[in-house]
């Protein structure tokens, strides 16, 4: 792995509560529906996946530049990182 932000993810990063453990925070407050939830890692903000309608995960990282984020799916134990467009295993 190349990505520094990815590797330097510390153990209670990955393993924080999320801000919103019921969905994606925006939709969640308009009332919209979302396909997948991702997890900012340093923040702990839940937005809803690219493949959503409202793509807030991706947003909240333009808006807050926070590099790396993870799936919040049961069972998945991915993460990406905005920044070097990489994904690794936890």
């Amino acid at each position: 792995m190349s990505c520094a932000h990815l590797e330097n993810v510390s153990s209670e990063q990955y393993g924080r509560r999320p801000n919103t453990p019921g969905g994606c925070e925006e939709c969640l407050a308009s009332g919209d529906r979302w396909v997948h939830l991702r997890m900012c890692l340093e923040c702990g903000h839940v937005g809803c996946c690219d493949s959503s309608k409202n793509k807030h995960a991706t947003k909240h990282y333009h808006t807050t530049t926070h590099p790396a984020m993870r799936s919040a799916e049961p069972g998945e134990r991915w993460m990406w990182c905005y920044v070097d467009e990489e994904m690794a295993e936890r």
